[in-house]
């Protein structure tokens, strides 16, 4: 229908009842339409719920902290403890967030949480508490004596990450769980525990070369064991090299070098004389653990007058195993090089080759052994990539099932 009104039409949809404004041209003047005068309803503002609530005290250092949001998405969360931010992860619409690591034990947490509406309205929370204090004993951990005195050099591509607590850890899983390994070239890698006080991280295969590898343990507040807590958190940093691969056939008495997957150096060795476990060079994957120019090498468990008992200076010597196995520089005579195996379980090379090999050798750079009937054991020194991967998982408190 319309009505008609000081020179105006009204249209009005019998349907929607939308109000329609038009000119009805009388006379003159331009035209021009009216403005919808609907109002859009602004959303509500989002709220925020940080769990443990703020005063909260006695909280347990290995309990987690939880950040919600409802009617709108979680912009930041900034969890401080004892001086120290906490890092820790959203669920897929950034709902809710979830500390990663245990708190300080003792201290003053403090949690400050922002989250948005869907009109992009910002709304803010911050909770204060303290966490009870470690009533029990504490555990420490620290790096691998061998790998702790080389901090700072660079690495090879098979090196492995290893802790040594001071205590026994019981609870393994949540010790674990705890240790943050950060690659710039990430690869798949797992721990493995050889008993409570020692577990040690290695990639499936190896590192990829020319990177940084970090480790950070977040052991404060986490709990070992009955009454006991992780005293503090443990970070170090691996520059490793170039990849330093070396190939040794025992019975063909050569040995070969890749320096990032080409071959630089043919070498020929001489390795132990077998007849007996103690003078056959293991077989297996090794790894570059110590060096020294100069090392006195004495037979074990023999002394002077002893069947069998040597003490020999031996100069730029590689250490490969915990069962006293180098790469070395021949002493004396080279006339067993290349043609036959005349050592006591160590592998001889030239002088030359000898020097070279230890100034470019990395801890961590594996040496591949084929050739003989005694195989290295996987913890005899760092000889981890010496056990399959199937069986190295079974080692982690996380994947062994």
């Amino acid at each position: 229908m319309h009505v008609t009104a000081s020179g105006l039409k009204w249209f009005v949809s019998t349907t929607t009842g939308a109000a329609i404004i038009a000119s009805a041209g009388c006379g003159g003047g331009g035209s021009s339409a009216g403005k919808n005068t609907v109002k859009k309803e602004r959303a509500a503002a989002a709220r925020v719920v940080i769990t443990p609530a703020g005063g909260s005290s006695g909280v347990h250092p290995d309990a987690p902290v939880v950040v919600r949001a409802t009617g709108g998405r979680l912009a930041d969360v900034v969890l401080d403890s004892g001086g120290q931010r906490i890092s820790g992860e959203y669920n897929a619409d950034r709902t809710q967030w979830k500390s990663r690591w245990s708190l300080q034990p003792g201290s003053r947490i403090n949690v400050r949480a922002s989250a948005e509406n869907p009109d992009g309205r910002v709304s803010t929370a911050q909770s204060s508490f303290n966490t009870e204090k470690a009533t029990g004993e504490t555990f420490t951990a620290a790096q691998d004596e061998v790998l702790e005195s080389r901090r700072g050099e660079t690495y090879g591509v098979g090196l492995p990450i290893i802790l040594n607590f001071d205590k026994a850890v019981h609870n393994r899983a949540a010790v674990e769980r705890s240790l943050q390994v950060i690659a710039e070239k990430p690869v798949l890698g797992a721990w493995h525990w050889f008993d409570d006080k020692q577990v040690v991280y290695r990639a499936k295969t190896y590192w990829p070369a020319h990177q940084t590898v970090k480790l950070i343990a977040h052991l404060s507040g986490v709990k070992g064991g009955k009454d006991l807590y992780g005293g503090k958190d443990l970070v170090r940093t691996y520059r490793i090299g170039a990849s330093h691969i070396s190939y040794l056939d025992i019975a063909k008495h050569q040995m070969r070098v890749e320096h990032d997957g080409k071959v630089v150096r043919h070498v020929p060795i001489s390795a132990g004389m077998g007849g007996s476990a103690e003078y056959t060079t293991t077989s297996g994957i090794h790894l570059n653990m110590e060096k020294d120019e100069d090392v006195t090498m004495t037979s074990p468990g023999r002394g002077p007058g002893d069947a069998g008992y040597y003490s020999e200076l031996i100069h730029y010597a590689v250490r490969v195993s915990s069962a006293g196995e180098y790469l070395h520089q021949t002493p004396g005579d080279e006339g067993c090089l290349g043609v036959s195996n005349c050592s006591h379980g160590c592998i001889r090379q030239p002088a030359t080759d000898a020097i070279w090999y230890y100034k470019q050798s990395q801890p961590g750079d594996p040496v591949d052994i084929t050739g003989t009937d005694r195989q290295v054991e996987p913890d005899n020194g760092w000889s981890y990539y010496q056990e399959s991967w199937a069986r190295w998982l079974k080692g982690s408190a996380l994947h062994r099932h």
